[in-house]
């Protein structure tokens, strides 16, 4: 059983097309996925974009957005160093980041946590961050400050990690995820010579 929805993408995309199979093997396709459990299946016109991101400026982009990121996070009462090291697994920095799933920007923002967020824009950073964090900290507040819960609930969803009895989920990648962001998170509040060794 297929269940397609047919809103335009943003202009300046391709038509893309994401799939989903639910708890009973039905298949669901849609352009703009209402939640992050769907994976980007194909371009309509276009060959399957890879993921891409921008190693090379991850530095000059670091210090190029810090101000941004410092201004949302204190406005959202985020910790700084949480979305340093989300933003460091997400895309490293790259404003232009995009992933197998179509997820878009320094916080990789899918279609529909966009729209949720009013960002109209996934590529304009500001917009972007301003959305992710909003998302981030929302998560926080639903799971009560877990922040393996609420990493988990950024990669695979809010209704994933309460599918799973308000744990990580089973899934390979959210759990590298959750892993690898809270140890860059950790990293960040290590003494200088703790850094260094743990760099070497």
């Amino acid at each position: 059983m297929l269940s397609i929805g047919c809103v335009a993408s943003e202009p300046s995309e391709a038509v893309e097309i994401y799939r989903y199979v639910d708890s009973k093997g039905r298949v669901h396709l849609t352009d703009r996925p209402p939640h992050n459990g769907y994976r980007l299946m194909q371009n309509v016109g276009k060959k399957l974009r890879m993921p891409r991101i921008n190693f090379r400026d991850k530095d000059a982009n670091r210090k190029r957005f810090a101000g941004k990121i410092a201004e949302v996070a204190r406005q959202y009462r985020v910790p700084e160093e949480l979305i340093h090291a989300v933003i460091t697994v997400e895309s490293a920095y790259d404003p232009n980041a995009v992933s197998r799933a179509g997820a878009v920007g320094l916080m990789q923002l899918m279609p529909a946590t966009a729209k949720r967020y009013g960002v109209a824009n996934r590529r304009d950073p500001s917009a972007n961050l301003t959305g992710g964090i909003r998302y981030l900290k929302d998560l926080l507040l639903r799971f009560d400050s877990n922040l393996e819960l609420a990493l988990a609930g950024y990669n695979a969803g809010e209704n994933a990690v309460e599918k799973f009895g308000n744990r990580v989920p089973p899934f390979a990648e959210t759990q590298s995820y959750v892993r690898k962001v809270l140890e860059l998170y950790s990293q960040q509040f290590a003494e200088p010579s703790d850094r260094e060794q743990a760099d070497t």
